[in-house]
Parts: C-alpha cells; structure tokens; sequence
C-alpha cells in the first residue's frame, strides 16, 4: 500500500513537471516567434507609400501595414501598439527598405510623415513658385497658377482688391506632403506671410506697402540699399514721375505669355498695366514675393532726395548707384556700360 501510494505521487509530479517543462518551452517559443516578429527586419526594397487616414484605429493601420508589405504581420504592430501606447500620426509615410515593427511603429508615433521640400526664394513671383512645385513633384504649374488666382479672397482683409495672392506668398522653405492640393499649398504660404506680417507690425495700405516692397525686392539683394531702393520710387511717385522699373516690365509680359527671357527696347513701349515707363504711380499690384527685409524698407523708406539709380543686379560691381539728378545718373550708367566691358560683357 505504502509503496504503491509512493509510486503514484511520483508519476503525479513527474507528469505535472512535463507539463510545466512543455508550457514553458511553448512560452519560450512563443515569445521567440514575437520577438521574430517584431523585431526581424521586414519591408519592402522598393520605394512604397502608405496613407494613414486621420481616424483609422491601429488594427486598420496594422491591416494596411500588411497589405502594402511595410510589417511581416498586423498582429506585431498590434503587439508593439499595446506595448508602446503611443498616439499613431495620420499622413502619408514613405518606406523603400526593411526595418524592424518597432522601427515602422516609431516613425508613425512621432508623425515622420513623407514631405518634398520647396525653397521660394525671395523675390520669386508665383510663376517662379509654380515651376519650382512642379519640379518638386507637388502637382502641375497651371494647377498652382489658377490656385493663386482662385484662393485670392485669403487676403480679403489685407488687400480687398487682390486679383491674386501674388506677393502674399511668404519666402521660406517649405515641406508638403505629395497630395496636398494647389490650395492647401497656397494657404500654408499666406499663414507664413501673417506670420512675418504681424511681427512686422505691417498695417495700412498693405496693399501699397506689399507692392513698394515687391518692386524693392526685385531690384536688390544688397541690404542696405532697400531702404534706399523705396526712397527713389516714393520720390518720383510724390513727383508723380514715372517708375521706370524693368522687373514691373517684365511682370506684365509675363502676365500675357509674352516674356522672351530678356527685355528688349519694344517690350518697354508695351502697353501693359505694368509698364513703369508708359505710366505713373505704382503697378496694379505686387510683381513678386518679397521678403521681411523689403517689407520693412517699404514701411520705414530712408529719407533721400535720390531719384535715380542703377540697380545692383545690373552692375558688375554689385552695387546700386544712386544719384539726384539725370546728369549723375548719365554718369552712372556710362561707368556701368564701362564696368560690364572690363568684365567682358557687351
């Protein structure tokens, strides 16, 4: 009896001791096959996007994850989901290599969404822009023209007769996501200006203001000259003198598709509502983006009683010449045409 009561328990702890031993090895196994999972690098080796639309839960952007070959298995981005806790960022994210669930997990944690990035330098009209977002890839150059022209009513408040937001697109580099539409492209633009706007202080006649610092813009790169640039325009607008300004020219060839890469004597008796030469005051409106630094030359103008001067990008120099009287400026001009020979130019 004793010995068999002996027997028994034996075979009742090493049963039970197999079946811990077998759990634990399924455990371990377990646990390999999540941590392969996981951990394993897995993805595509071609470039592949993924959209992650706002409002999706985690098991539908582990589904997608599967299906475009990002992740092995949705069940491991679900398990690093519940591990992590995180906030999953909606956007368009790019992968064209393998990498482990918690590095794909990572980038959508902290919304390392795909962008092209777009520099408008100063000065650069929305011609200019539409070309450089082609380029980029962020849609058709006709798509962001007809946007800029559509989406005019952005600056309503600041310039009530804007036929485009020409001149209210701020310079700066920019980073959009592929599908971002012309309009969204232009808002984001219009914010950047409010921005630099208001710090600014820039109130008034914005309309006038942003036009004299688009013409400044045009005319200079040098700094210290805007100031001076604004001075001559404002002295011959008070002496209701023409402008004369190339750039306003070459604006309104621009406007009618016939700007030839270079102005020529004929594009200057070109009737336009931009032609300086034929007539006074300021263009109908601005003729480029201008930057922070010619906007506050158009509000606080030097004191001058300059009224001519040839621009710094014409002379070899890199200088504006400025003068008070069209003698100085003949003076000028000729010591330009003489600089440009020295510099082998015609």
């Amino acid at each position: 009896m004793v010995g068999r009561r002996r027997k028994t328990r034996t075979n009742k702890i090493s049963g039970a001791a197999g079946i811990l031993l077998a759990a634990f090895l399924l455990a371990l196994l377990a646990a390999g096959a999540a941590a392969w999972l996981v951990l394993a690098p897995f993805g595509p080796n071609a470039e592949t996007f993924v959209e992650l639309t706002p409002g999706f839960s985690s098991e539908r952007i582990g589904q997608q994850l599967e299906s475009a070959g990002v992740v092995r298995s949705r069940f491991a981005f679900d398990l690093v989901r519940w591990w992590k806790r995180g906030t999953l960022q909606a956007g368009e994210y790019r992968f064209d290599h393998p990498v482990a669930v918690t590095e794909v997990y990572a980038r959508i944690e902290r919304g390392d969404v795909f962008t092209r990035a777009v520099t408008v330098p100063e000065g650069a009209n929305i011609f200019e822009i539409a070309a450089r977002l082609e380029q980029a890839g962020l849609g058709a150059r006709q798509d962001f023209l007809d946007a800029a022209v559509k989406q005019a009513g952005l600056v309503a408040d600041l310039d009530p007769g804007a036929k485009s937001l020409e001149g209210y697109l701020f310079p700066d580099t920019y980073h959009f996501e592929r599908k971002e539409s012309p309009a969204q492209i232009c808002a984001a633009m219009v914010r950047r200006f409010r921005a630099v706007a208001g710090q600014l202080g820039l109130k008034g006649d914005v309309h006038a203001v942003v036009t004299m610092a688009s013409l400044v813009e045009r005319e200079t790169a040098v700094d210290a000259e805007r100031p001076l640039v604004a001075s001559v325009f404002l002295n011959r607008l008070a002496k209701k003198m023409p402008l004369m300004t190339d750039p306003a020219v070459i604006y309104g060839l621009e406007l009618q598709g016939r700007w030839r890469g270079g102005i020529y004597q004929s594009d200057l008796s070109r009737d336009t509502a931009y032609n300086t030469y034929l007539h006074t005051g300021l263009p109908p409106g601005p003729i480029a983006n201008p930057g922070a630094k010619s906007l506050r030359a158009a509000m606080e103008p030097a004191r001058t009683d300059y009224l001519y001067f040839v621009a710094a990008g014409a002379n070899p120099q890199g200088r504006s010449l400025f003068s008070h009287t069209l003698e100085e400026q003949s003076h000028n001009v000729a010591g330009y045409r003489h600089a440009v020979k020295q510099e082998g130019g015609r």
